[in-house]
C-alpha cells in the first residue's frame, strides 16, 4: 500500500515544479492528483478498516450475485494459472518480448506527428492582410470592404466579423489589416471551424490586391499569435541576411508542408530621399532650417492644436491637400523665402531620389533577424513545419547565420523538452523510492519493466487512432508510469513474501501472479472506465484532451496483458533469491508441488 502510494505521488511531483507553458498548464493538475492520492491513502489505512469493522457482517454468507459470477472468475483464474505456467516453462521468451516493445516504441515514435496541442473548434478565425508596401489607407480599406462582402455572402457560418485597418497598439502600418471572424456555435452550423477555414483559405486567393494569411486560434497560447510556424533567422548584419532570405523564402514556399509563407523583414518599401543642395541654398540666401521646416509643414501631418465643437474635440493637422502631394514634381509648388525676401521654389534647392529599403529592421537575441512565418498544409503539424524549415536552413544558410523559434513554435519546443525532463525525473525518482522500499536495487528494475510495455501500447494507440504527440498525450504517458508500476509492485511485493515463506523464485512468481490477478484486473478496469470518456471525446471541451485519454487507455490495457506474463518471467531472472523450497512450511508445500507439476518439472 505504501509503495504504490509513494510511487503514484512521485510521478506527479515533477509536474508541480515544471516551468514555462507546461508548468502553467499542469501545475494545478499535479497538485490535485498528489493531494488526492495522499488523502485516499490516509482514508484506506485508517477510515476503511474502521468502516469494515462496523459495516461488514462476518456471519453473512455470499449473495446470489457472488454465486452466479464466482464460477466465471474461478475459471478465469484457473485458465490464467495454466497459461502462465506454460509461459514460465519457456520464460526466456519474455526477453525478446521486451526487446520487441522497444522496437515498437521506436517505430511508433518516428511515425507519430508532433504538435503543441490539437486544435479545438473555438468558433473563431483570424485573417491578417497585407497590401504592397506604400499602399494607402484608402486602398487598404477598399480591399477589406471587398473581402467583407465575400464573407457576408459566401460564409453563412460567420455570425460577426470585425475588421481593423492598421491594427496594433499605437497604430500599425497602413498597408496591413485584420479580420476577426466569430462563427456561430458548433451545434448551430453544418461545417466545422476547420472546414470553414479551408474554404476561406482557398477563396481568399481570388483577392489579388492583398496577401491573406488566415489562421485558427491555437488551443494553447495567444490567439493573436499569428501563424503556427515562426522560424527566426539571425545574422550578424543586414547584408548577410538580405543575401540568403529570398532563397530561403522561395524554398519554403515550394515546400508541400507549408503555406502562407511570409517574413516580417520587407525589402520593398518605397522611399523618397530629399537631399538639400546646400551650396545652391547658400547662393540664394536660403537657410537649410527653413527648407526643412517647409517640408515638415507641407508633408509631415503635424498636429498644431485642437478645437471643440458640439462637445467634441477635433485635431488641427497641417498638411497640403492630397492632390498636391502625390507626385515628386509637386515640390515645385512649394516656396521658401530667401534672405532678400524673394520666394524660391523648392525644386531649385533639393534633389529627390526614389529607392526601396526595409520597412523595419528587427533584432532577436541582439542579432539582426528576420522571422519567417508559415501556416501548415492539411494533414501536417508544427513538428513537420519546423522539420521542413530545419532542412532548408541546413542546405542554404551559411555558418554565420543562426536559427531560433518564436511564438507557438517556441512553445512547442519548450514543452517537449520540459516533459522529457519530467518523464526521466519521474523514472529516477520512482526507482530510488522503490529501491528504498524493497531494500534492493534489482527489484525496482523488475517493476520498471512495465514502463516500456505501457509506452509501446500508448504510442501504438495514438498512431492507430490518428492522434499526435502533444502536451496532453505526453502528460498521459507520464501518468502511465505510476499506473502501470502499481501492477508491478503488487506482483513483486507478493512474490517476495512468498519467497520469505520458503518458495523458490519460480514458484513465488507463479503463485503471486495468480493471487494478485483479481486485484490487478479490478484496479485496471476502474482506471480504464474512468479515463474512457476522455478517450471517446465525450463533452464539449474534450477534443484536445482526447489524446491523453487514448494514451492512458491504450497503454494501460496493452501493458496489463503483458505485465501478467512478462513481469513474473523477468522476476525469475532478476529477483534476489530469498529462501529455498526446502524450508517451506507444510501449508505451502502443496502450492510448490502444484507449481512444479504445472511447469513439467
Amino acid at each position: 500500500m505504501i509503495s504504490t502510494t509513494v510511487t503514484l505521488a512521485a510521478v506527479f511531483v515533477p509536474i508541480i515544479f515544471l516551468e514555462g507553458l507546461t508548468g502553467r498548464l499542469f501545475r494545478e493538475f499535479g497538485v490535485v492528483v498528489v493531494g488526492t492520492i495522499l488523502v485516499s491513502a490516509f482514508v484506506a489505512l485508517t477510515l476503511s478498516p474502521m468502516m469494515c469493522r462496523f459495516l461488514l457482517d462476518p456471519r453473512a454468507g455470499h449473495g446470489r450475485f457472488y454465486r452466479a459470477s464466482e464460477p466465471f472468475f474461478e475459471a478465469m483464474t484457473s485458465g490464467y494459472r495454466r497459461s502462465l505456467a506454460a509461459f514460465l516453462h519457456a520464460r526466456w521468451t519474455a526477453l525478446p518480448m521486451v526487446a520487441a516493445t522497444v522496437v515498437l516504441i521506436v517505430l511508433c515514435w518516428s511515425g507519430l506527428r508532433s504538435e503543441l496541442a490539437p486544435l479545438e473548434d473555438r468558433s473563431n478565425i483570424r485573417v491578417n492582410l497585407r497590401a504592397a508596401e506604400g499602399a494607402s489607407f484608402e486602398y487598404m480599406q477598399d480591399q477589406m470592404d471587398r473581402i467583407a462582402i465575400y464573407i457576408r455572402d459566401r460564409l453563412p457560418e460567420v455570425a460577426q466579423a470585425v475588421s481593423i485597418v492598421a491594427p496594433g497598439s499605437g497604430g500599425g502600418a497602413v498597408n496591413t489589416g485584420v479580420f476577426n471572424l466569430f462563427l456561430t456555435d458548433p451545434d448551430e452550423r453544418t461545417r466545422s471551424q476547420e472546414e470553414v477555414f479551408r474554404r476561406l483559405s482557398a477563396d481568399l486567393a481570388e483577392f489579388t490586391g492583398v496577401r491573406s494569411f488566415p489562421a485558427q486560434p491555437p488551443t494553447i497560447g495567444d490567439r493573436r499569435s499569428g501563424q503556427p510556424v515562426q522560424y527566426v533567422l539571425q545574422a550578424p548584419n543586414l547584408e548577410a541576411l538580405v543575401d540568403v532570405l529570398p532563397k530561403f523564402l522561395d524554398e519554403a514556399s515550394a515546400s508541400p508542408v507549408l503555406r502562407f509563407v511570409d517574413t516580417d523583414l520587407k525589402l520593398n518599401r518605397p522611399e523618397g530621399n530629399v537631399a538639400i543642395d546646400r551650396r545652391r541654398a547658400a547662393e540664394l540666401g536660403v537657410s537649410v532650417l527653413d527648407v526643412a521646416r517647409t517640408l515638415q509643414l507641407a508633408y509631415g501631418g503635424q498636429r498644431f492644436g485642437y478645437f471643440l465643437l458640439n462637445d467634441r474635440q477635433y485635431d488641427v493637422v497641417g498638411q497640403v491637400e492630397r492632390d498636391d502631394r502625390n507626385d515628386p514634381r509637386d515640390l515645385a509648388k512649394l516656396f521658401v523665402r530667401s534672405g532678400s525676401g524673394a520666394m524660391v521654389s523648392l525644386d531649385n534647392l533639393v534633389r529627390f531620389d526614389e529607392t526601396v529599403g526595409p520597412a523595419a529592421i528587427f533584432r532577436f537575441n541582439r542579432f539582426t533577424s528576420a522571422t519567417v512565418t508559415a501556416g501548415l498544409a492539411p494533414g501536417h503539424t508544427i513538428g513537420d513545419g519546423i522539420a521542413a524549415l530545419d532542412a532548408i536552413a541546413e542546405r542554404l544558410l551559411p555558418p554565420e547565420l543562426r536559427t531560433s523559434l518564436a511564438g507557438q513554435s517556441r512553445d512547442f519546443a519548450d514543452a517537449g523538452s520540459t516533459l522529457l525532463f519530467a518523464f526521466v525525473f519521474a523514472l529516477a525518482l520512482i526507482y530510488l523510492m522503490l529501491a528504498a522500499q524493497f531494500e534492493s536495487f534489482r527489484d525496482p528494475i523488475v517493476i520498471l519493466v512495465t514502463v516500456p510495455l505501457s509506452l509501446a501500447g500508448a504510442l501504438a494507440s495514438l498512431l492507430v487512432c490518428g492522434q499526435t504527440l502533444n502536451v496532453f498525450s505526453q502528460i498521459g504517458i507520464i501518468m502511465l508510469i505510476g499506473l502501470v508500476t502499481k501492477n508491478g509492485i503488487l506482483l513483486v511485493e507478493f512474490a517476495n513474501q512468498r519467497q520469505d515463506t520458503g518458495l523458490s523464485r519460480l514458484d513465488a512468481a507463479l503463485d503471486s501472479a495468480v493471487s494478485r490477478l483479481r486485484p490487478i484486473l479490478m484496479t485496471t478496469l476502474t482506471t480504464l472506465l474512468g479515463i474512457l470518456p476522455i478517450a471517446l471525446s465525450l463533452g464539449g471541451a474534450a477534443g484536445s484532451r482526447q489524446s491523453l485519454g487514448i494514451a492512458v487507455v491504450g497503454g494501460l490495457a496493452f501493458s496489463t496483458v503483458l505485465t501478467l506474463y512478462v513481469v513474473p518471467a523477468v522476476y525469475t531472472y532478476l529477483a534476489r533469491a530469498r529462501a529455498t523450497v526446502g524450508h517451506a512450511p507444510a501449508a505451502l508445500a502443496g502450492v510448490a508441488a502444484a507449481g512444479r507439476a504445472a511447469l513439467g518439472r
